[in-house]
């Protein structure tokens, strides 16, 4: 998976982005100029941008610009964290090339989810080096193909079922709360406590059992949930 860019000139801002991204499993680099992250995003591979407006030297509209001029990665989507909040900033920004656009001050719950919303937009979910096939213990799902089997024999598996079995699989040893599980299965912002996360989950441990008597998905409670060692 690459890494996501933080450009933002306020270092406890920049911190507190960088700490909340790490601790949700992505990896990032932080950019604390406009020219700085402009150098990076011409020499090196991003999931996602995030960008900052009011930065010295190089302003935010700018650097926005050169991200999608012919040096850069044009197809990386940028994510505008800025004070601006008038409606006329937001649309400018989104019509100029920006995918999404958050207010300052955020809610960091929501900045995590949206910005994983924006890394399956861009089909980072399939990095490069990863296979099309992920394989667990006995089970093996067909990415491609979106098909699974235990023991070559056939898992029926909804949509939704098959995201959360996919997610759990791509890092088995990570603990992975319903919020993440809720925005990663329906690419969606995760909408509060409720059942479907876990009653998902039953779903799968029960076709998983009639296939096998192997525990697969294992409860971390007041966490969520991970693949069972």
């Amino acid at each position: 998976m690459k890494p996501i860019l933080i450009i933002e000139d306020d270092t406890d801002i920049n911190n507190v982005m960088c700490e909340a991204l790490t601790k949700a499993g992505y990896s990032c680099v932080q950019a604390f100029s406009g020219t700085e992250g402009v150098l990076r995003a011409e020499h090196e591979k991003f999931s996602v941008i995030i960008l900052d407006l009011m930065l010295p030297g190089m302003h935010g509209e700018e650097v926005l610009k050169k991200l999608h001029g012919s040096k850069t990665k044009a197809a990386v989507p940028v994510m505008v964290v800025s004070a601006k909040d008038s409606i006329e900033s937001k649309v400018e920004l989104l019509t100029s090339g920006a995918e999404d656009y958050m207010t300052k001050p955020f809610e960091v719950k929501e900045f995590v989810a949206r910005i994983g919303v924006l890394m399956r937009r861009a089909g980072d979910s399939r990095a490069e080096g990863e296979h099309d096939f992920l394989t667990y213990g006995e089970i093996t799902l067909d990415r491609t193909g979106f098909t699974a089997c235990v023991e070559e024999r056939s898992l029926e598996l909804t949509k939704h079922e098959f995201r959360i079995l996919e997610l759990l699989m791509m890092r088995p040893d990570k603990v992975f709360s319903k919020q993440e599980i809720y925005d990663y299965a329906w690419e969606d912002y995760y909408i509060g406590e409720d059942k479907t996360v876990n009653v998902h989950i039953s779903n799968i441990r029960k076709k998983l059992k009639a296939e096998t008597e192997k525990e697969y998905i294992e409860t971390v409670w007041g966490i969520g949930f991970k693949m069972a060692k």
